[in-house]
């Protein structure tokens, strides 16, 4: 094996693991969207300006 087949293979390795994390990622955030008990978004336009219950505060 050759330096540049390891290369290759490193790349299309990282390529293949970004697409599969991105895939998952936007099933699980599908899945939030969908769920009407999923807490709002402070940022979101009719949220509540402050994290309900201290959540989200160190």
């Amino acid at each position: 094996m050759t330096a540049t087949d390891l290369i290759v293979i490193l790349a299309l390795g990282t390529l293949g693991a970004g697409a599969i994390y991105a895939l998952v990622d936007k099933r699980r955030t599908e899945a939030r969207k969908a769920d009407p008990d999923a807490p709002k978004s402070t940022l979101a336009a009719d949220a509540p300006s402050t994290t309900p219950s201290g959540k989200g505060q160190p």
